[in-house]
């Protein structure tokens, strides 16, 4: 791996300066990841060189972004390590996957009675979608509760899964604790009795090594600007066998293999679900991020930002009237906190004065918050490129906080 001032080289926004001239100090990237200069350059250079709609075209730049589109979705395909490349399918990011999902796998498959189970843990876009297709098909929204150290309680995930069950949909990891989540376990249980299982995969697939074969979950979605790569791109993998089996979730261009106003139908895998004109510059810049990803090393990754991860724990958790949320044995690099009598917007206020860039509010998981009584939380999300130098300027930005609002 590159020593840390040769990659933070790699990525331009890092080193400019906010507000009145302070250094930046990134602690938001579950909210969004920066983009090495790869990146930016490999994006850019669609646009210059070989613009030109997919798939359809016969010419020349048409035939060269084609390619280097299904280059993408190859890449991917390894990159997760899924079966087939048509068991990936290109979407705008997680939240776009998850609602083509429930829409396409409730019309197929989802009757009045039947059950959904999430999780306490899920961000919203892995609850309202399946409340808008429970409302739409008479069915019912399960959830599996946590415990005070924000972890899920399997008992009661065992006693939830019954003949009902139709799919299990979870977080890999909670957005606002930081939690991971026993997927092997949750799986292995819901195969059991022959429940396929979907997993939200934004939070956890910039954070290490993901094997779709391995965890054997029926699909599993993440967002391309989660994990350095362009925002506005996304994948959904599917197993073929149930892919094969569901609708189409949008109708339009390329989805199609024959349509007259008597009857349309439907491309093969992956297409049948990439209606319209595709994001492929946002694909192909997707490809070089994971590229960038795999020349530092994934395993190399999570083991710097676990470092990273326990300095912080260590020196956040001596700052007096700091109170962490979310203490589960296995987590990522993410801490979600709260300091005594201050709120969480006046405190972000003040560190963005200073520089340093971390969330407040809810991160679009309110039921996480109802679980704990609080209205929100300071959140500071950890990757490869930040240091403990940055952590100690953090430390020191919150002591700041605590002088001027106390």
């Amino acid at each position: 791996m590159k020593n840390i001032n040769e990659i933070r080289a790699d990525f331009p926004i890092l080193s400019r300066k906010v507000n009145n001239d302070m250094p930046l100090v990134y602690f938001d990237n579950g909210a969004t990841t920066q983009k090495p200069k790869c990146v930016i350059d490999t994006v850019s250079e669609v646009y210059a060189t070989y613009n030109a709609n997919i798939h359809r075209g016969v010419h020349f730049l048409s035939d060269m972004s084609s390619e280097a589109y299904e280059n993408a979705r190859e890449k991917i395909r390894s990159f997760i390590n899924a079966g087939k490349k048509e068991e990936v399918v290109f979407t705008s990011g997680t939240t776009g996957s998850i609602n083509g999902l429930a829409f396409s796998f409730g019309e197929r498959f989802i009757k009045p009675g039947d059950e959904i189970i999430i999780s306490y843990l899920e961000h919203h876009a892995n609850i309202v979608p399946w409340q808008m297709m429970c409302e739409r098909k008479g069915a019912i929204l399960r959830v599996i509760p946590i415990n005070d150290a924000g972890e899920i309680i399997m008992a009661e995930y065992l006693r939830m899964l019954s003949p009902k069950t139709r799919l299990v949909s979870v977080t890999q990891v909670s957005n606002v604790l930081g939690t991971v989540l026993p997927l092997n376990e949750i799986i292995a249980a819901a195969h059991s009795v022959n429940v396929p299982v979907l997993v939200d995969g934004a939070q956890g697939i910039q954070h290490g090594i993901v094997d779709v074969k391995a965890m054997d979950c029926d699909f599993y979605v993440f967002s391309g600007h989660k994990i350095y790569g362009p925002a506005g791109i996304g994948v959904l993998y599917g197993k073929e066998n149930l892919l094969s089996e569901l609708p189409p979730f949008q109708g339009g261009g390329d989805m199609v293999e024959k349509v007259t106003f008597e009857k349309t139908t439907y491309n093969v895998l992956p297409f049948k679900f990439e209606a319209g004109t595709m994001n492929y510059p946002g694909a192909i810049g997707l490809m070089s991020a994971l590229d960038y990803i795999s020349s530092l090393g994934r395993e190399e990754i999570a083991e710097r930002e676990n470092e990273l991860l326990s300095y912080a724990t260590e020196r956040l958790s001596a700052i007096e009237g700091l109170k962490i949320y979310g203490n589960a044995t296995r987590k990522i690099s993410l801490i979600s906190f709260l300091l005594k009598g201050i709120h969480q917007y006046d405190a972000g206020m003040i560190l963005d004065k200073l520089g340093i860039a971390v969330r407040t509010g809810t991160h679009c998981a309110q039921p996480v918050m109802d679980r704990y009584g609080i209205s929100g939380t300071i959140r500071a999300s950890i990757c490869f490129y930040n240091t403990k130098e940055e952590i100690d300027i953090l430390t020191s930005g919150i002591e700041k906080v605590k002088q001027m609002l106390e």
